[in-house]
């Protein structure tokens, strides 16, 4: 059982950064695909960021590439995501979670993860 706590959200000007981190205990962190995902009020979980165990396989979604970045510290069982340029619609609750023990695959889909963190604020004022 993998447990999942996100912090470092806040409020933040746009054009400002902000780094969330999402700490994991239980299980075997280096062994598991971590994600990003984000939601706006109102709307369904959607997909930011993924990385890969060594962490040297990335994807993000089109609207945040070229200014946030996921990264992972498998020392410290720690998954980021490093946001710069940030923008009013960026605002929104951001959850990390982990893809099952062992599966390597990226995935796009929040129902293919597995564990979830309770997810940060992250406010953006224009």
């Amino acid at each position: 059982q993998v447990q999942l706590a996100e912090s470092g959200g806040g409020l933040v000007q746009a054009g400002g950064s902000l780094r969330i981190s999402c700490a994991a205990s239980g299980g075997t962190f280096r062994r598991h695909v971590m994600g990003w995902f984000r939601q706006f009020p109102g709307k369904e979980r959607e997909f930011v960021a993924v990385i890969s165990w060594s962490g040297e396989g990335r994807d993000l979604v089109d609207s945040v590439k070229g200014r946030f970045t996921i990264s992972r510290d498998n020392a410290k069982n720690t998954v980021y995501l490093q946001m710069n340029s940030l923008k009013p619609e960026d605002t929104a609750v951001y959850y990390c979670a982990a893809r099952p023990e062992g599966v390597l695959s990226f995935s796009t889909r929040r129902y293919e993860y597995e564990y979830w963190g309770r997810g940060t604020q992250v406010t953006v004022s224009s």
